[in-house]
Parts: C-alpha cells; structure tokens; sequence
C-alpha cells in the first residue's frame, strides 16, 4: 500500500511537472488521459515496486482511462514507430489503486526522435478505442 502511495504521487508530482505534455482524448463519457515522462523522475522505490527502471535512456507511457471522475480497469495494448518505420510494442503493466488504475509502458529512447504511438484500449464495458499520437522523445540528459 505504502508504494502504491509513492507510486500516486510520483505521477502526481510527473503530470504537474510536465502538465504542458499531459493529453486526453474523449470517448463519449470515457476520458482518456496520457503522457510520456523519464523514468528518472520517479522515486527508486516507487520505480522498484512498479517493476520500472530508472535511466535517462528510458521513458514511461502512462494511460488512465476515467469515467465519471472514476479510474476504469480495461486493457491497453499498442506500438510506436519512429520515422524509419521501425515498430516496437508495448508492453503495458496495470497499476490499480482502487479509486485509479493506470497502464505503464516502459522503453527505451536511443536519442531525439519523433515517435509515432498507435494503441488499443478496451475500456471497462468492452468496447474498443483507438488512440494514436506523435511524440517527440529525447534522453534525459
């Protein structure tokens, strides 16, 4: 519970310090909210217990799906690619702390680039979404 705690504050304090590159796109009552950050902006512990890790090479993609000021289970799958064409899949952990449910993404980021993400969500009643973006992306430095 303790790193749960950690965790919800780590994005909290992540979307408040990046608030310019926090996205939502709605899908009728559905909300989906989503940013990409560093992993190096959060706590070791919290980043541990999440199963991430910490290097300026690596970003997180962070997806919360809110209905009704509410945190929505699903599922959340998807890939990027960047401006050669070259594709990578995501692979999205849930993180539910009862009242909020995120979906992280960990990857690796090889320099300053623009990426191109294309994801699936399945909200809680089933009904699929497609949620695609750009991204630029650069090593923390």
């Amino acid at each position: 519970m303790r790193y749960l705690l950690a965790l919800s504050l780590s994005l909290l304090m992540t979307c408040v310090a990046y608030a310019d590159v926090e996205r939502k796109k709605s899908y009728g009552a559905l909300d989906v909210h989503y940013n990409i950050f560093s992993s190096t902006v959060l706590q070791p512990d919290t980043a541990r217990a999440v199963g991430l890790t910490r290097s300026k090479n690596q970003a997180v993609l962070n997806v919360s799906m809110v209905k009704g000021a509410q945190g929505q289970k699903g599922a959340v799958t998807g890939s990027f690619k960047n401006l050669l064409g070259q594709n990578q899949t995501l692979n999205f952990k849930e993180i539910d702390e009862g009242k909020a449910v995120y979906y992280l993404a960990q990857f690796a980021i090889t320099g300053q680039e623009m990426l191109r993400f294309d994801l699936q969500l399945t909200d809680a009643e089933g009904k699929m979404h497609v949620l695609k973006f750009n991204q630029e992306v650069f090593p923390d430095l």
